[in-house]
């Protein structure tokens, strides 16, 4: 297990605004002393820029800006100037930053604060081109080479497997669940996500599936397990291989599934299904068409496949904090950049689900789970680690219902194959 230092959401960009880097010792907060003209001009402008949410502000002297007493205004306290202007400066970066070194407290319920935030930052397509086009460059994400594909993947998901095992459910699916009904609890959720992928897919016994990107190995142990098919799964962490392995053993699936440790670029074969849940978003856009030719190569000619992601309405980057601290080199694609994947391959799409809501769902169980854990969280790493996690899950949790992030499952297969489902019928029948 990678060994946790308080460095690890301390990694900061070039400072290329001349700001110091957050991980810098802060000046003095001045108690007492007012802002200054400009420090007020400066909250103003944050407000504009945010698209002038029902936010107020209360600073390190008490004053609260704009000075409202509407009920409807979330508050956010901000501990000293030096915070502010680092607000100012890059509010996507810095917001998470402030909050997981405790500088900026929020006032209340965070999740509904954020939701506040998302409704009301202007859509990309209504922003000022040329400023959209510095906060993309300013806030860009990592590469995703083979090289730092791993690098990008470690950050993550190295962090240990007790360390997750105490928010997720018991096969440890890190990826959006699937109710049929809202009052479902996780563990018959996430199952009931797995059957729906492998109903989507058609499974029949004796198949073989390929699998990129497959986390702690729970699909891949389903689809073995109650479909009969035979799965080859490829996963760059070292840690989750290892769980997936030990698992597979223990419920006597050893002969079915082949985990391997390795980049999904490296995989080779054939199969008759194709399945990537919660991979694409660690891709990278410029990578699209070659794997729609890795899926091209592996595919039987009668053979289907499925793509599961989170995804945007319109092409915009990572939350920058989430991407830097979080999960390096992610990116949420649109279903147009997704289509990179199908177009250049003949690829014929024959369903898209959005599920988003349903990810919603999703991480209110997984932030009720975290924060029943937190003092054990706490105790294993540190106060920020703590903050830091809280403010991704919240932060997710509002992406999702304010449609500022989507979840898309898109079914396909080759161009002209006529052995295909010819109602949804097969997809309602619940076998969990």
């Amino acid at each position: 297990m990678t060994r946790y230092n308080k460095d690890h959401f301390q990694e900061s960009p070039p400072d290329v605004l001349g700001v110091s880097s957050w991980r810098h010792a802060d000046p003095p907060i001045l108690i007492g002393k007012s802002p200054s003209r400009i420090e007020r001009w400066a909250l103003h402008t944050l407000l504009a820029l945010l698209g002038n949410p029902a936010i107020q502000f209360v600073l390190w002297n008490g004053e609260r800006l704009p000075n409202s007493n509407s009920k409807r205004c979330k508050r956010l306290h901000i501990h000293d100037r030096h915070t502010l202007w680092r607000l100012v400066v890059n509010p996507d970066l810095y917001f998470g930053d402030a909050y997981t070194q405790g500088s900026i407290e929020v006032e209340g319920d965070l999740v509904s604060f954020l939701e506040t935030l998302y409704r009301s930052v202007p859509q990309a397509d209504q922003q000022d081109p040329f400023a959209k086009l510095f906060w993309q460059w300013l806030n860009r994400a990592r590469p995703n080479t083979a090289g730092e594909s791993r690098s990008n993947i470690h950050h993550h998901y190295n962090l240990g497997n007790d360390f997750f095992q105490l928010w997720l459910d018991e096969e440890m699916v890190y990826t959006c669940a699937y109710f049929p009904t809202p009052a479902l609890s996780l563990e018959l959720a996430q199952r009931a996500k797995m059957d729906y992928v492998s109903r989507k897919l058609r499974l029949q016994p004796g198949e073989t599936v390929i699998e990129a990107g497959c986390g702690w190995g729970a699909l891949a142990r389903h689809m073995a397990k109650h479909y009969g098919v035979k799965v080859r799964a490829f996963n760059l962490s070292h840690e989750q291989v290892r769980f997936a392995r030990e698992r597979a053993a223990a419920e006597g699936l050893s002969g079915h599934i082949e985990y391997i440790e390795d980049d999904y670029r490296n995989i080779t074969g054939h199969c008759d299904a194709f399945v990537s849940v919660g991979m694409l978003e660690h891709v990278g856009r410029e990578h699209y068409q070659s794997l729609g030719g890795l899926i091209n190569r592996c595919l039987a000619p009668q053979g289907r496949g499925l793509i599961h992601s989170i995804a945007r309405d319109q092409p915009y980057p990572m939350n920058a904090w989430i991407e830097r601290r979080i999960f390096p080199g992610s990116y949420p694609p649109t279903l147009r950049e997704m289509m990179d994947i199908f177009e250049p391959c003949g690829f014929s799409v024959l369903d898209v689900e959005n599920l988003r809501l349903h990810y919603a769902r999703t991480l209110e169980h997984w932030l009720a789970r975290f924060d029943a854990q937190q003092d054990l969280v706490r105790d294993r790493f540190d106060d920020n680690f703590v903050r830091a996690w809280r403010l991704y899950l919240a932060g997710s949790l509002a992406g999702f219902t304010t449609g500022w992030l989507q979840l898309f499952q898109v079914l396909f297969t080759r161009s002209g194959q006529n052995n295909i489902a010819w109602t949804r019928d097969h997809l309602y029948v619940n076998r969990t």
